[in-house]
């Protein structure tokens, strides 16, 4: 029995050793700690210390035992604490850093307590004290003209404010039971860095006039909940084990919760952020709820981990978000979310895997917000918000998230083009963009052994710094090497890719915008319309005039406007540069069609049936018909030209004509079957014709890929079968 007895008691030794190892720190400290008597108290309140300067009553390293137990003790300890701190005259601080507060805490016994919406406040306060207690006087005061003119009722007892007078210090401090600050105005700051709130800490409808520092604490339950933030709000390195609650909290100037750790869920819907708001390189283990909440300022959420559901739904941002680096493994909702002009969604390096997690937002619009500064680096997660929003039926989010990618693209086959390549580049063009000549030598041995994949690696090198970098990354490209003598070559062809891509986006901004393409394509088929009709209509003026009426002329000019200001105002209704897309489309219409009527006039035609239509239709019969298997003009088999008449130029009409086959030649459909007579015809207006005509098939792939991408049935039919 005897031996029994001693193997248990060298377990129990064994124990308390680990847990001794374990956590040294909080044993020395409970250690150091003086239980706190009330001739203790008494003594610490009548000798004062200057701490910083401040009158300050001393509690540190104390262990205050707060315990229905210990009743007497914990009556006197209030009354005593609450007569101090609230003398008229110089302010008292109250320093309870590394103490132990065993029971619970009501800290709202120590404060002044005082009715807002009385006539008076308390004499006890400096002009700035009243000044900053007026500003919750007037809000509750507003709260109560709504509740009475919404409800008709009025609040039966008046509302009461607990002040704090003085710096509060809390560093270290460990509350084993419950602590509670609800509606309490603190006019000093507060210092409660490392502290540990065991149970429930209550700071509900509480104001910090100053700053309030919480870094490195640990809550088990916190509810800030429609808490005011009047100063600086500093939550770093913050543990919440349990559910926190900020909802309806106003933070009017800057706060951070960066490297904070959220347990379980959060709660911050309805609050209010006047500066900026840093969540960096915190976790979520479980949802949090940032629903109808307001951001003033950036909202920083870079290397963020959101193990569980994201809600922003209905909230307003008037400043970015910064995602960049974030991991999103479950649901992001920015539903009936408001975005500012400035504000955007910086998705670069966002962890997200289609598959696994979702982002919501209107259809339509939450791709426009979605913000990507270079491919590189970011294939895969383009590739993953394409397959999110084709999987949520969200086309035109997926087709946005498809055209920021061809754009990235873009830019990135232009800085290949002229962009001066790390990997290629001499000696000499190195020292020259700003690398010294340590670092020069250093990169060429490096590209030797391994060449640059992104410029991002230069930072790998020894001699290579930030600010280097900085200087240096918009003048060099970390290209495939090439071998000198093909180089020309290599950026020929690779500004010819570009070039096509470039036409691409500016058309159709990469098939995406079928109202672009329709555009461009009203606006190019009323231009030959009227190059047309020029050159059949008006041929000369001597000898004998052949020219078109007076009526008939107007009648096309004024068509001809109405059609190009429809094409117009739908280009620059969608387009994202619609001077550039115009551009792009008067070099294709502009330059050779301008340059063969020119020809065509300075020549002058000299040919038999200089009095008869260029244009011929079918006279058989008039039905609407597909023309893709047919060229413009009409064969030379005499029994077939049997079936063509020229258009008749006496017909007030006769205009219509002539946009009738633009349309059949450009989109090889058309009602009438028009084309261009095989005899007596000048060859510049065959080349116009051609020319046209090759123009339609560019623009019909343009226009089938378009509509394949943006019709929703058939998008999904092709892209998720």
């Amino acid at each position: 029995m005897r031996w029994f007895i001693q193997l248990v008691i060298l377990v129990l030794l064994a124990l308390l050793l680990v847990i001794l190892a374990a956590n040294p720190t909080a044993y020395a400290a409970q250690q150091n700690r003086t239980p706190l008597t009330l001739e203790l108290l008494q003594d610490r309140v009548k000798n004062q210390t200057l701490i910083d300067g401040n009158r300050t009553i001393n509690l540190r390293e104390t262990i205050i035992d707060l315990r229905p137990s210990n009743a007497e003790f914990r009556e006197q300890f209030y009354q005593i604490l609450k007569t101090q701190l609230n003398r008229p005259g110089t302010r008292i601080n109250l320093d309870l850093s590394s103490a132990l507060i065993q029971g619970d805490f009501n800290g709202n016994d120590l404060g002044l307590r005082l009715p807002l919406l009385g006539e008076s406040l308390s004499s006890l306060f400096s002009p700035t004290e009243l000044e900053q207690l007026q500003r919750d006087r007037r809000r509750l005061s507003s709260l109560q003209q709504l509740s009475r003119s919404l409800l008709g009722t009025e609040l039966i007892e008046p509302l009461q404010l607990t002040v704090f007078r003085g710096q509060i210090k809390l560093q270290k401090t460990r509350f084993a039971g419950n602590c509670n600050f609800n509606n309490t105005f603190f006019l000093e700051k507060i210092e409660a860095q490392n502290s540990q709130f065991l149970q429930s800490a209550g700071w509900v409808q509480t104001r910090f006039s100053k700053s309030a520092n919480f870094t490195g604490a640990v809550f088990n339950e916190a509810n800030f909940r429609g808490s005011i933030f009047f100063n600086k709000a500093n939550f770093n390195q913050t543990q919440f084990l349990d559910t926190a609650n900020f909802a309806g909290t106003n933070f009017e100037t800057g706060v951070s919760f960066s490297l904070s750790n959220f347990k379980q869920p959060a709660k911050f819907s309805r609050s209010h952020w006047q500066g900026n708001a840093d969540f960096s390189q915190s976790i979520w283990q479980e949802s949090v709820d940032f629903t109808k909440s307001e951001f003033n300022q950036a909202l920083f959420l870079s290397n963020t981990t959101f193990k569980n559901t994201l809600s922003f739904r209905g909230s307003i941002f008037n400043q970015p978000v910064n995602l960049r680096g974030a991991s999103i493994l479950d649901r992001a909702d920015f539903s009936d979310s408001g975005f500012a002009k400035n504000a955007f969604l910086n998705v670069d390096s966002l962890t997200f895997d289609s598959n696994k997690a979702k982002i919501v937002g209107n259809t339509g619009e939450i791709g426009k917000e979605l913000f990507v500064p270079s491919i590189q680096g970011n294939e895969n997660l383009l590739r993953n918000l394409v397959q999110n929003f084709r999987l949520q039926q969200q086309i035109p989010d997926a087709n946005q998230v498809e055209y920021t990618k061809a754009k990235l693209k873009s830019r990135l086959i232009f800085e290949q083009i002229f962009g001066i390549n790390l990997n290629t580049t001499s000696r000499e063009n190195l020292i020259k963009i700003g690398f010294s000549p340590t670092q020069t030598d250093a990169i060429i041995s490096r590209r030797i052994k391994q060449p640059f994949r992104n410029l991002s690696e230069i930072l790998n090198l020894d001699s290579v710094d930030l600010a280097t970098y900085v200087k240096v990354r918009e003048k060099i490209i970390a290209g495939v090497p090439v071998f000198p003598r093909i180089e020309i070559f290599y950026r020929i062809s690779t500004a010819l890719g570009w070039l096509s891509l470039t036409v691409v986006l500016l058309l159709s901004q990469f098939g995406t915008n079928s109202s672009l393409v329709f555009g461009i394509g009203i606006v190019a088929i009323a231009y030959f319309g009227l190059l047309f009709w020029l050159i059949d209509r008006c041929r000369r003026r001597i000898p004998k005039p052949i020219l078109a009426t007076q009526k008939e002329t107007i009648w096309i000019l004024s068509s001809f406007l109405s059609f190009a200001g429809v094409g117009l105002l739908a280009i620059f209704r969608s387009a994202d540069q619609p001077w550039l897309s115009l551009t792009c489309l008067t070099v294709f219409c502009g330059p050779i069609p301008l340059f063969l009527v020119i020809e065509l006039y300075r020549r002058g035609r000299y040919h038999d049936l200089i009095n008869v239509s260029y244009f011929v239709e079918e006279g058989s019969l008039r039905q609407l018909r597909l023309m893709i298997g047919r060229l413009p003009i009409i064969p030379r088999f005499p029994m077939f030209r049997e079936r063509y008449l020229p258009l008749l130029w006496d017909r007030g009409w006769n205009w219509l004509n002539y946009y009738d086959f633009s349309f059949n030649n450009f989109l090889k459909v058309g009602f009438n079957d028009i084309r261009l007579r095989d005899e007596h015809i000048p060859g510049l207006i065959s080349t116009l014709i051609w020319y046209q005509w090759s123009l339609g098939v560019l623009y019909l792939i343009l226009l089938f890929w378009t509509l394949s991408r943006t019709i929703p049935g058939l998008n999904l039919l092709i892209y998720l079968k």
